[in-house]
């Protein structure tokens, strides 16, 4: 997998360098849990800059794997 797109707030975001099972464990434990958790992701195109977003119960977010070269069809 190369990356991970996130649509967040209205906003494109990535993560790359995580599997997305992993990602999306991190996440439903921090809803599940009822303590908020920062997830760091990226913004930006070319040079990415590191951006926080707050993860809590009821907060819309979307994770889309957008797959690599080595990616079987």
């Amino acid at each position: 997998m190369k990356r991970i797109d996130i649509a967040y707030g209205g906003q494109a975001y990535s993560v790359g360098n995580i599997d997305i099972a992993q990602l999306r464990e991190q996440i439903l434990s921090a809803t599940k849990d009822g303590e908020p958790m920062w997830l760091e992701v990226n913004v930006g195109e070319g040079q990415p800059r590191p951006t926080f977003l707050l993860i809590t119960r009821g907060v819309d977010i979307a994770l889309t794997p957008v797959p690599g070269d080595d990616a079987h069809p």
